[in-house]
């Protein structure tokens, strides 16, 4: 990806500084190498368009120490079945999910609060983690790399159509409006893959329409009880937000049926498109296919006060250590080295992610600094579609919720797969 900062230092650089301004207590112990190598240990990292990277940081790592030799493995292999056979890796370095959340739970991850690097991961960051699980006060998941998605825009088309960036949720539909009458695109939609519909247009409106995190909460605690007529549910509480995605959807591109996620970023890169509901992980492809392309980003105003606007996010990585690792020692040193301020801004700047530290950098990519200040001052929430599980068919129940427009008929739906989850979890 590309990125406007500064060049960032090289790894060899950032381990190097790393020890000098550390010392070995720092990492969790010495790095300096004195002897042959003690233990092996699997690293698992399953971001799959940052492996070369990842590969890089293990190779310094392995080349600075010969205490523990760190083994490498980007495979994608289902989680669960390693932690039933007793063979989980013994340090990863993953995307938090309920996946990896029922783990948590289970307390199959190892506490990691005496980790020196875990004091520095901000409060409302670190709470991402306990909104899912937590087991007994542990802190097993430390947050690395946070991804902030909202509206990708085409700044040229904004400017050419004297369009300002939406503050409320009028003023983007009165936008979508002006580009339609204008022949432009106002926003393209994918529905071949359904996570784009989840993470796009039902996280981003829901999120600036109401307090996911509270409402999640006490729909839990309803548990088997769970349901339409409950005193929460998604037929009460999600109502305005459905219809508004509704609303919204009217003005994407007729074939959505047909499109997957790189038919969008494909559209957008071509320059007819106004407007897209993705990550920065679509960024990069875009503005490789098109660099010339001037793109923002803007938070989705999800109601008509802009003061209830907020940025969705998710931990892209985060760090873990099962209880099953056989060499907690040398998993801890591993932790330690990447959670060095140094080595995880270089990535997060490249990546284009913020850090979850305390006063992380100041995002300097114009591509988005729009998000920026939503980040800083805590104004952001895990996407609803994050706290529902695989099992429950959202991106279907959302495709037929578009091509139906039948938002009582959608929500019911969703409440009682809910309820039905519930229940089994209850028995």
């Amino acid at each position: 990806m590309v990125s406007f900062l500064a060049r960032p230092p090289s790894r060899r650089d950032t381990l190097r500084w790393g020890l000098l301004g550390l010392g070995a207590s720092a990492l969790g112990g010495s790095l300096a190498g004195c002897g042959g190598s003690s233990s092996s240990i699997r690293f698992l990292q399953n971001k799959p368009e940052v492996i070369e990277y990842f590969g890089g940081l293990v190779k310094d790592f392995n080349a600075s120490q010969s205490e523990v030799r760190v083994n490498h493995d980007a495979t994608t292999t289902a989680l669960t079945p390693q932690f039933v056979r007793g063979t989980p890796p013994d340090v990863a370095c993953y995307n938090y999910n309920l996946e990896t959340a029922n783990f948590l739970s289970r307390g199959a991850l190892t506490d990691l609060s005496d980790v020196p690097a875990a004091s520095t991961i901000r409060d409302d960051v670190q709470d991402l983690v306990d909104q899912f699980a937590q087991f007994e006060g542990r802190t097993s998941v430390l947050p690395y790399s946070v991804t902030a998605a909202g509206c990708i825009y085409n700044i040229g088309l904004f400017e050419k159509h004297d369009v300002a960036v939406p503050k409320t949720w009028p003023e983007l539909i009165e936008a979508c409006k002006t580009f339609q009458k204008n022949d432009v695109l106002p926003l393209y939609t994918t529905f071949l893959d359904g996570w784009t519909l989840r993470q796009g247009i039902f996280d981003c409106v829901s999120g600036s329409n109401l307090d996911v995190t509270t409402f999640f909460e006490r729909l839990k605690e309803l548990g088997g009880d769970a349901g339409p007529d409950a005193e929460v549910s998604f037929t009460k509480d999600f109502a305005d937000a459905a219809r508004r995605m509704v609303e919204l959807f009217a003005y994407s591109n007729r074939d959505a049926g047909s499109r997957n996620y790189n038919d969008g970023n494909a559209a957008f890169a071509r320059g007819d498109v106004a407007m897209l509901l993705q990550g920065p992980w679509a960024i990069g492809e875009i503005s490789q296919a098109a660099p010339d392309l001037r793109l923002g980003t803007f938070a989705l105003p999800g109601s008509d006060d802009p003061g209830t606007t907020k940025v969705r996010v998710n931990l892209d990585l985060a760090l873990w250590i099962p209880e099953q690792s056989g060499d907690a020692k040398g998993a801890r040193q591993m932790v330690s080295y990447l959670m060095q301020p140094s080595v995880m801004n270089a990535y997060n700047a490249k990546n284009l992610a913020t850090s979850p530290i305390k006063n992380p950098p100041q995002q300097r990519d114009p591509r988005l600094t729009g998000l920026d200040p939503y980040i800083r001052s805590g104004r952001f929430y895990q996407g609803a579609g994050t706290y529902i599980s695989e099992s429950i068919p959202l991106p279907s129940y959302l495709q037929d919720l578009f091509l139906t427009k039948d938002v009582d008929g959608f929500l019911r739906r969703l409440d009682g797969a809910w309820a039905r989850r519930a229940q089994r979890a209850a028995a």
